[in-house]
């Protein structure tokens, strides 16, 4: 008899375990979304904690992480009016600058920081409340592109980017916060401005065509990017054996991006061979090239570009088709610390902040969902 109620026991236990394992991608599909929430919900409650009273997040590095991170959290939710959001947008309509400009005082970085308030503006005028502002910051942007006022004609390998003030030539990091700037203002193919800027990032791809024609072209023709070619060009993953500037994940799919915003076509050559570079290098583990540095800034890039050019999957190089949304919110989540932020390890290019990483990754997770 005691045997019999033990075995009517075993046989209960394994088939509920055999009907939970029978519903377990249901159960595990609907957690992953719960999951995801949470994991908004608590960067949001960490960046509640970290920002200063005045409105700014890291204000020692600028105006950029605050227009940044109150982007993010815009793109998940938060009304203008949310205090949490007036705040800081008080914060950065005090950096408005006669020029136009949004930027700290003496800052040298008034492309990025003008730039990435353009997008956080844009994205809170709802009621028309900023247009003026954005205007003249539209205005001073595209007054400090390096152009035939700054000296430099279409021969130039500067012309038409954008750059720190500090390092005297322009770069891929800064065109590319640019024409993201001018296309949530509703700016296209048609824009002088986006027209000057595709020039110079036609010019910072591996690939030779008629747009390009500078040495590095046939270097290294693997139609990634890299991250200037001007003032003698830099790639920040270094030079190849023949002189070539190394492509790398980030500027990729920035140059990527650029091009889509600039209406340039999936059938010409420089998306194909972009798109191509990355396939062949997807991973949602590392900066192709770069390894853990700017590997958020990374993410960023990347969710952007694949949510830009439509594409739902990226076939690898091995012939192995990935949901990348899927992926890389699964990546991100699983490197989420326990009081809601992210963090680099490697603190190059300030991801060493984790209210800078946290806003990136915010920014990121709008993209996954397709927003």
């Amino acid at each position: 008899m005691a045997s019999h109620k033990k075995l009517t026991v075993l046989l209960a236990f394994f088939g509920l375990l055999a009907a939970t394992l029978s519903i377990g991608p249901s159960v595990r599909a609907a957690d992953g979304k719960t999951s995801l929430a949470s994991s908004v919900e608590r960067a949001i409650n960490f960046l509640a904690t970290t920002r200063a009273e005045d409105g700014s997040y890291s204000s020692h590095a600028g105006t950029g992480v605050t227009s940044l991170v109150t982007t993010a959290l815009m793109r998940h939710g938060r009304s203008p009016q949310d205090p949490m959001i007036a705040n800081s947008l008080a914060y950065l309509e005090k950096n408005i600058r006669r020029d136009g400009g949004i930027y700290q005082k003496g800052s040298r970085y008034r492309n990025y920081e003008t730039c990435l308030a353009i997008l956080c503006f844009q994205t809170a005028n709802r009621d028309g409340r900023y247009s003026d502002l954005l205007a003249k910051a539209e205005s001073f942007v595209k007054g400090i592109q390096w152009d035939g006022d700054e000296g430099h004609d279409r021969s130039s390998t500067s012309f038409g980017g954008a750059g720190y003030g500090k390092h005297n030539r322009p770069d891929m990091s800064n065109t590319t916060f640019l024409i993201d700037a001018l296309n949530s203002l509703g700016r296209g193919a048609d824009d002088p401005a986006i027209q000057r800027a595709l020039v110079f990032v036609s010019r910072c791809q591996n690939l030779e065509t008629e747009h390009n024609d500078t040495k590095f072209a046939a270097a290294n023709p693997d139609g990634g990017f890299y991250y200037t070619v001007a003032a003698g060009g830099t790639s920040q993953a270094g030079e190849t054996a023949s002189g070539g500037l190394r492509s790398y994940g980030s500027m990729t799919y920035a140059g990527l991006k650029s091009m889509i915003y600039a209406g340039v076509g999936p059938d010409d050559p420089r998306v194909k061979a972009a798109f191509t570079w990355a396939s062949k290098n997807y991973t949602v583990h590392e900066n192709p090239g770069m390894g853990t540095s700017g590997l958020f800034y990374y993410y960023h890039t990347f969710a952007k570009a694949l949510d830009a050019i439509g594409e739902e999957s990226i076939v690898d190089k091995e012939g192995v088709a990935h949901d990348w949304r899927q992926e890389l919110i699964d990546e991100i989540v699983s490197r989420q610390l326990e009081n809601g932020s992210w963090l680099n390890e490697n603190e190059r290019w300030l991801e060493g902040d984790p209210s800078l990483v946290t806003g990136y990754v915010l920014l990121t997770l709008s993209y996954c969902r397709g927003d």
